[in-house]
């Protein structure tokens, strides 16, 4: 996914900065907002922004 689109990008709810994580570092590929504690998807490349589809984010850490 391009830097650009990613700067362009925002949660489509509350408008806020997305973290963009993905493997190898991370095991899924998807787009977080932090304040909604909510990680969207990316398939084949494309960010599927909406909260249906959206998975919530654990409180608690991962382990590696």
């Amino acid at each position: 996914m391009e830097t650009r689109l990613l700067d362009l990008l925002v949660c489509p709810l509350c408008k806020g900065p997305l973290e963009h994580r993905r493997p190898p570092t991370d095991e899924r590929h998807e787009l977080v907002c932090h304040a909604d504690h909510l990680a969207f998807p990316v398939r084949d490349g494309i960010p599927v922004m909406l909260e249906s589809e959206a998975r919530a984010l654990n409180d608690t850490p991962t382990t590696p």
